[in-house]
């Protein structure tokens, strides 16, 4: 009884109360019919409680959201299947689907007289402009009597994701020169000619390896124990690093500096996918899943789609990341923020010898869109600043490539492959304008 009376809604409570007042008057006044009155509206939405709390309604629900992958600013839709496998139909439904904030908050919608042994479905889309890993659900069920007395809640527990992942630019070609063509391919090209598939896909042995993963064959030849690598053979293996510092990157939302650097590496990565390279990416909490190729799949979106702003200071733990997984003869792809000395001198040191160092200079100073001279003052500095950190990169053999907040991705990488690079005009300005006799 105490379950009814909780499910009374304010019109059955209001109804209830009408009742009792009926009732104390009927009696001071000795009204018989008014009595009979106060009987009926108390009967009614008691009646109604009891109905509703007794009706074993059972729902089915299964959930599909299609795509469950979809880029920023992209719609993709949930279908709900609902199946009433309880032999009496349902009254009115109120059913309201759970979102996270980023994609709207709750979905709302009434179905009415859900017969049993047929299914009804309800589209809606969602999107996001932001990149995440959203829950979709749980569905709650409002169960309602004709009259609009009674309302029973329940809640299924089964929830579902949508990954929104950055935004991936068309790139064409590869730079030119170091682990690129000569230092990778015709390397690698030869490794299998003269010793195989098998022996290609062997490193040397490091202190901890499994000796159970020793090759005799490349050892014999090579006159040094060798052993099998973790993953398949890889004649090409690139080096992704991401600078996610929160003092290096300006703006806020989608429109942050952060989120053009996210989508770089997410088209230089999926470009360098396709032309047949394995990756790795590293960014200032460490290497992503050490191991695993990230080129395969979907692996390198579903890692970025949740990539955020870091409170790291400096590159030492980046760089002493990339020390440990970077392949000595393959090529390193940096895409930074706002950098300093110490930053610049970390990078230079790790360069690989034999590969091939491209990093693209985001110039956050274009992120600061402000019209007071202390602002203006500040974008000036900013850029000044970066002038003495691209110098070291380059000297250090870095391809340095800068990349302002109107930068065209596909340009940027264009400028990369063809080695002409040029500092943005507005940074030369600045330059210029800072020098003195």
């Amino acid at each position: 009884m105490r379950a009814a009376l909780s499910a009374l809604t304010t019109r059955g409570r209001s109804l209830l109360a009408a009742a009792v007042s009926a009732a104390g008057c009927a009696v001071l006044l000795g009204e018989k019919d008014l009595l009979r009155v106060a009987c009926f509206l108390a009967c009614l939405p008691l009646l109604a409680a009891v109905a509703t709390v007794r009706t074993r309604l059972l729902l089915r629900c299964t959930r599909q959201v299609v795509p469950a992958r979809v880029p920023v600013g992209t719609s993709a839709q949930v279908v709900l299947a609902l199946e009433n496998v309880s032999p009496l139909p349902s009254g009115l439904l109120l059913l309201e689907d759970g979102l996270t904030h980023g994609l709207g908050g709750r979905h709302r919608f009434v179905l009415d007289h859900l017969r049993p042994g047929r299914p009804r479905e309800v589209r809606y889309h969602v999107r996001s402009d932001l990149r995440g890993r959203f829950r979709v659900g749980p569905l709650q069920l409002r169960m309602t009597d004709p009259f609009g007395l009674v309302a029973l809640s329940r809640a299924f527990t089964v929830t579902d994701w949508l990954v929104v992942v950055p935004e991936v630019q068309r790139l064409d070609g590869a730079p030119t020169g170091g682990a690129w063509h000569a230092g990778e391919t015709n390397r690698s090209t030869g490794l299998v000619a003269a010793r195989g598939e098998d022996e290609a896909g062997t490193r040397e042995y490091r202190r901890g390896d499994d000796l159970r993963r020793v090759h005799w064959r490349s050892t014999a030849r090579a006159g040094t124990l060798m052993v099998r690598r973790e993953e398949p053979p890889q004649h090409h293996t690139a080096t992704l690093l991401l600078d996610c510092r929160r003092r290096a990157h300006e703006g806020l939302g989608a429109g942050s500096s952060l989120e053009w650097a996210v989508s770089a590496v997410a088209s230089i990565g999926t470009h360098l996918g396709r032309l047949g390279y394995a990756l790795r990416l590293v960014t200032d909490d460490g290497p992503t899943r050490p191991g695993l190729n990230l080129a395969e799949g979907a692996v390198l979106l579903d890692h970025l789609a949740e990539v955020e702003l870091s409170p790291h200071h400096g590159m030492e733990r980046a760089s002493g990341a990339l020390r440990t997984v970077m392949d000595a003869r393959g090529p390193v792809i940096a895409i930074l923020g706002a950098v300093d000395l110490a930053d610049a001198h970390a990078l230079a040191a790790i360069r690989p010898a034999a590969g091939a160092g491209l990093a693209v200079l985001v110039d956050t100073a274009s992120w600061l869109s402000g019209a007071e001279p202390a602002e203006r003052a500040r974008t000036e500095r900013a850029r000044t600043d970066q002038a003495a950190p691209r110098d070291l990169l380059t000297q250090a053999g870095w391809r340095v490539v800068p990349a302002g907040r109107d930068a065209r991705l596909a340009e940027v990488w264009s400028q990369a492959c063809s080695g002409t690079v040029a500092a943005p005009a507005a940074a030369n300005r600045d330059t210029s304008a800072g020098a003195g006799p």
